[in-house]
């Protein structure tokens, strides 16, 4: 294409069309994901935030809330509804810090724990459903992870 027909094709985009959005491809990427993961997790008896929090805690037992809220980027108050039909469903305990009473300290119970077994195959059905490979997802975990940390730092 000749250079000032290139030019053209550039100014010709507009910025504010949907198709054009970064961030509608990120949105309705994620919605779709979450749809998917839905058949999945209904056999588990979670939804895809409580699914998130399961991980933290199957990854790392016992710690505070403002710890499981760091990682997965969310405020208590929308952690606690969370943390609390959880704690209904039998997979968690909330227990107030020896150390300091005014943190909740979260750990497993051994339904939560019984639970990770049945949770093993959930990434690799993911994987599948996705359409792509395990490297080509890792490097886009990698590319948004490095976006939203740049945003982060840029909303402090």
């Amino acid at each position: 294409m000749p250079k000032s027909a290139a030019s053209a094709a550039v100014q010709t985009v507009d910025p504010l069309a949907l198709e054009n959005q970064f961030c509608f491809a990120l949105y309705s990427a994620s919605l779709a994901m979450t749809k998917t993961y839905k058949p999945l997790l209904d056999k588990l008896g979670l939804t895809y935030p409580q699914y998130l929090v399961m991980l933290v805690l199957w990854q790392q037992d016992d710690i505070l809330v403002k710890t499981i809220g760091e990682k997965l980027f969310l405020d208590s108050g929308t952690l606690t509804p969370l943390l609390k039909r959880l704690e209904a469903s039998s997979l968690i305990q909330r227990t107030r810090d020896e150390a300091d009473e005014r943190q909740v300290r979260i750990t497993l119970t051994k339904e939560g724990r019984a639970l990770r077994k049945k949770a093993q195959a959930i990434p690799h059905q993911m994987v599948c459903a996705s359409g792509q490979s395990l490297d080509a997802l890792a490097r886009l975990r990698n590319q948004l992870s490095s976006i939203r940390d740049d945003l982060v730092k840029l909303a402090s």
